[in-house]
């Protein structure tokens, strides 16, 4: 077993109750600089011309690489267990889940 094996079984995480619900998103913004990933997550309403931004998550850029890992590993593990996800076309950088032009769901 590596160390980080060993850290990942050891490691304890408290999950306040404030947080334990989640905000639900279904917009996610990503920039970045030398040094730093950004994430904002937002939630988009039909009809409602303002997104909200509910969560800003900053990750150094060897995180965002490993988030990208777990996440696409967990996409394979979904689809295997229930089948393809299927997305809508969309424009390729739109991750909205209707078309914000508009304004439904």
């Amino acid at each position: 077993m590596n160390d980080n094996n060993q850290n990942k079984q050891g490691l304890q995480l408290e999950l306040p109750q404030e947080v334990a619900q989640g905000e639900y998103a279904n917009f996610a913004i990503i920039t970045h600089s030398s040094s730093d990933f950004v994430v904002d997550f937002a939630r988009v309403l039909p009809g409602v011309p303002k997104a909200q931004v509910k969560s800003r998550v900053l990750l150094a850029p060897e995180h965002a690489k490993r988030l990208l890992a777990a996440l696409q590993e967990n996409i394979m593990r979904y689809e295997k267990e229930y089948g393809p996800i299927r997305i809508p076309s969309q424009e390729p950088r739109t991750i909205a889940p209707f078309d914000l032009s508009k304004g439904e769901a």
